[in-house]
């Protein structure tokens, strides 16, 4: 799938940005006080639901981080939330001040897309990854490789978009989902692949290389 010309904001914010833009009008009519707060939402909201263009790299033997934030978990398990095998769980933390537009890692077809309800803690804890609500895609690259990418909402985030359906074929970089406000987005690699990324590092979606993928022999 060729990935869209896009807006400088993110289509999922235009309902918030005019809500309060139309706040600020109204109020500036009937108290300026509260004019001045919608004002300041509304500048909140075209911040927040920036999406900028990236430059993805054109490579295939790379997975590309899926999200703006920072590394908070690098661990290995012996399974996936849905893949029965041995993974290494790579996790992103997104702040409120983060792009929150998720891109595809590599270039996949969706296998499978589970949607499980649950809590809201903190997206920062290891507990987030299986107790909050979250939508999980598996996707297998072209090389037959699978993976298993998850949005995970968070203590403020009460809304996961993700617009890649099973059987949809993307590229590496392609915008396919966000979350609202704040969250994090865990990927389930195979153990033999490379971790690219250390704790704490800032990760930037759709340019930070995540992993490196070894060469088929």
């Amino acid at each position: 799938m060729i990935d869209p010309k896009h807006p400088p904001i993110a289509r999922e914010g235009f309902p918030f940005i005019a809500l309060f833009a139309a706040g600020a009008v109204v109020g500036w009519f009937v108290w300026c006080p509260l004019g001045i707060l919608f004002a300041a939402l509304t500048l909140f909201a075209l911040y927040f639901f920036r999406d900028p263009d990236r430059q993805v790299p054109d490579r295939d033997d790379i997975v590309l981080c899926p999200a703006d934030g920072r590394i908070v978990r690098i661990v290995q398990l012996e399974r996936g939330l849905h893949l029965d095998q041995p993974v290494q769980l790579v996790s992103i933390f997104m702040n409120v001040f983060n792009v929150h537009v998720n891109r595809m890692p590599l270039a996949c077809t969706v296998k499978a897309h589970h949607y499980h309800p649950g809590k809201f803690v903190n997206a920062a804890l290891d507990k987030a990854s299986t107790e909050n609500e979250r939508s999980s895609l598996i996707l297998e690259s072209e090389a037959g490789d699978k993976i298993e990418m998850v949005q995970v909402a968070g203590l403020i985030a009460r809304r996961i978009v993700n617009k890649a359906d099973a059987g949809s074929r993307w590229q590496m970089g392609s915008r396919y989902g966000l979350i609202r406000f704040g969250s994090r987005v865990d990927l389930y690699l195979p153990p033999d692949w490379a971790v690219n990324v250390t704790l704490g590092e800032k990760t930037t979606a759709g340019q930070t290389i995540i992993a490196s993928i070894p060469k088929q022999s």
